[in-house]
């Protein structure tokens, strides 16, 4: 009898309705808070975003003339467009893009099909995040060292060779994400009807995984086309038509750093022009990128 009492008022978890309903008001009233905190800093974050490019665009169109598209730079005053360095930065960036996608493929190839787990993988894929994340202008430095200054001068070859490195450390993530989606069966299913991994890689894997290759491709050319900083270092700009790659060549991004800090009014509206030109550049890049990642999903 007393061992059944015992066991019988031994209190089990009791729910008191007044404390749940406290733990809920105070869970909610947290939850509100948290959700407005996040609202708010998107719509600042939003507010400004939508000032910057509302701004841009009124300047940008304002300024926008057929002299922009046909005629090189000039002195103050004397309608001078943006021409040459239109070529220039097309020239550079192609080039850059050109030199830097099919070693960033092979390297991020290497990375994800031969270097799996070894340490010298994971050493070459430490490097490339740092080259990913490190700011341009070190690249700028890095190429005036070995490439101005042992040559005597600025050159387009040494700008083209700051994008190429700049763009060399995005397709190296990208192919290697991208092969790495890839599933272990269908190289398996390759490699046992008897074809080379070679062959397998570049006519299954390559192939599975091209769209999302040409997606990095095109989110690194969106990063090199507004690039100043190392092309300040390196080709350094030209007011006149130059297409020679062995002198200093115009760009768009120095075009516009140059003209925008200038007293001259005719300077400052034509790089506010040619800041909506990169702009509608960049979103176009990035939407054509979002569309082929999407169909690759």
């Amino acid at each position: 009898m007393s061992l059944s009492m015992t066991a019988g008022s031994v209190p089990g978890p009791r729910k008191d309705p007044e404390v749940a309903a406290a733990l809920g008001r105070r869970r909610k009233r947290a939850d509100r808070i948290v959700r407005a905190l996040c609202v708010g800093s998107t719509l600042i974050g939003l507010a400004f975003l939508a000032s910057i490019l509302i701004t841009l665009t009124y300047r940008g169109f304002t300024a926008m003339g057929p002299n922009v598209f046909t005629r090189v730079t000039a002195p103050p005053g004397s309608d001078g467009g943006l021409l040459n360095a239109i070529v220039g930065s097309l020239i550079q960036a192609s080039l850059g893009t050109a030199i830097g996608t099919p070693i960033g493929m092979l390297v991020g190839t290497y990375l994800a099909e031969y270097a799996r787990g070894s340490k010298f993988g994971n050493m070459v894929r430490f490097v490339s995040d740092i080259l990913l994340s490190a700011p341009s202008i070190l690249v700028g430095l890095f190429v005036y060292q070995i490439l101005v200054l042992p040559f005597g001068g600025f050159s387009g070859w040494a700008g083209v060779v700051a994008l190429a490195i700049i763009v060399i450390p995005v397709v190296v993530r990208t192919t290697e994400d991208m092969l790495t989606l890839i599933p272990n069966t269908l190289r398996e299913a390759v490699i046992g009807l008897g074809s080379p991994k070679w062959k397998m890689i570049v006519f299954v894997c390559w192939k599975s995984a091209m769209s999302g290759i040409i997606t990095g491709i095109l989110l690194a050319i969106a990063r090199v086309a507004g690039e100043t900083a190392p092309l300040l270092f390196t080709s350094l700009g030209n007011n006149g038509w130059a297409t020679d790659l062995t002198r200093p060549m115009a760009s768009l991004p120095v075009a516009i750093y140059s003209m925008a800090g200038s007293p001259f009014e005719d300077w400052i509206a034509l790089a506010w022009a040619g800041a909506l030109l990169i702009t509608l550049s960049v979103l176009a890049l990035n939407i054509l990128a979002r569309t082929l990642l999407r169909g690759r999903k």
